[in-house]
């Protein structure tokens, strides 16, 4: 049986109570373009103690928390109405390079496949065009809606823009591509 928890390029594990994570998760919460990117709460250096408790929060308070990391190099409780949402954080030397798509693919796949989810939804800020082109444009979820004004950031108001994909429309993007 193939690795459910693996993709091409990336490793999905579960956040451990180590070290390790606990700065890896911390470095997500610090990087400030990854925070403003996908959180709309008050951009502020966030505390070790902060980072722990969100860390705690994604352990136990999501259908899925992994961290996503690299593979290695080849040469060496479903809600009751099957919906959910992704979050994603990249933490900023690695944006650009396909892993959101990646990941997202992943977690779809994983979501409709494995845990028997109906709608998968995702969102983000108005100002971040480059996440608005990679849900909508190149993985196909559909634009529902804009919570207006919601987040003040960098000296502007900005809106939440909400997407989601249904079980079927990826079915539909599955065959397309096969």
């Amino acid at each position: 049986m193939e690795n459910v928890f693996r993709s091409e390029r990336l490793i999905y594990r579960a956040i451990e109570d180590t070290p390790e994570d606990e700065d890896f998760m911390h470095t997500i919460q610090a990087d400030p373009v990854a925070f403003s990117n996908s959180d709309n709460g008050l951009l502020a250096p966030m505390t070790r103690k902060e980072s722990g408790a969100w860390k705690k929060s994604v352990q136990t308070n999501k259908l899925l928390g992994v961290i996503i990391c690299l593979a290695p190099p080849p040469s060496n409780p479903a809600l009751p109405h099957r919906n959910s949402y992704i979050s994603v954080d990249i933490i900023t030397p690695y944006q650009r390079k396909g892993y959101g798509s990646e990941a997202i693919k992943w977690v779809l796949d994983w979501g409709f496949r494995i845990a028997g989810l109906h709608r998968i939804g995702i969102e983000c800020f108005s100002y971040n065009a480059g996440a608005r082109e990679l849900y909508e444009g190149k993985l196909g979820f559909v634009f529902e809606g804009r919570k207006r004004e919601v987040l003040w950031y960098n000296g502007g108001w900005h809106d939440l823009l909400s997407f989601s994909m249904l079980e079927s429309e990826w079915k539909k993007i599955l065959a397309e591509e096969s």
